[in-house]
């Protein structure tokens, strides 16, 4: 925990954050299961908003998998991780970017891959994107991830799966979730006042 207070005050101190108009305060959560099993997370964000239509941070991860084999022991476990978030936002409509983690797992969804105890995940994302009242934003989205490791503990959410049409066994998925996600503003840039506006005051 302390690595990361560091790191955090360490990116304030920088000139790069010189130029943060905002912070907000993100939690995003998603849900999958089906009959073979599922997941369900949450994800704390601290985003730096450099102007209406950038912000980046850090993220963390929760994430509670578990799965219900048609032939061995059933299970559950629980994952963490951590990483970061690049949201560009268009007109108060929508949203996209990119959202990378490592992800600590326990478990091979791929009995033939390498276990793997940290496993690293990049989202793809895109969708809809709401402010209200200037103080909470909305997010609703799809996110694909491009490595889709072997050992992902999405793969459990994945909604979309791929069956074999002779035996009807899931033979592969793709690995694209969905995030609800929120947005708190806790602090905004004190708007500077122009020279030429203190001029006509006098």
């Amino acid at each position: 925990m302390k690595r990361w207070i560091l790191l955090l005050f360490g990116a304030l101190s920088s000139p790069l954050f010189g130029q943060v108009e905002a912070i907000e305060l993100g939690m995003d959560g998603f849900f999958g299961a089906s009959n073979l099993g599922g997941a369900f997370g949450l994800g704390p964000k601290v985003g730096f908003r450099m102007n209406e239509n950038f912000i980046l941070g850090p993220t963390f991860r929760y994430q509670r998998t578990w799965s219900k084999p048609v032939q061995g022991t059933n299970f559950s476990f629980n994952n963490f991780g951590g990483g970061f978030f690049l949201h560009g936002r268009y007109k108060n409509t929508v949203f996209g970017g990119v959202e990378a983690e490592m992800i600590k797992t326990n478990y091979v969804w791929d009995q033939t891959a390498v276990f793997k105890k940290f496993v690293p995940t990049v989202f793809l994302c895109a969708g809809f994107s709401r402010e209200f009242k200037s103080m909470i934003r909305l997010n609703i989205g799809l996110y694909y991830d491009i490595i889709n490791s072997a050992n992902s503990p999405y793969r459990g959410s994945y909604l979309i799966t791929v069956k074999d049409p002779t035996t009807g066994m899931t033979v592969n998925r793709l690995p694209l979730i969905y995030r609800l996600s929120f947005y708190f503003t806790l602090w905004n840039k004190p708007e500077r006042v122009e020279k030429e506006e203190v001029e006509e005051t006098w």
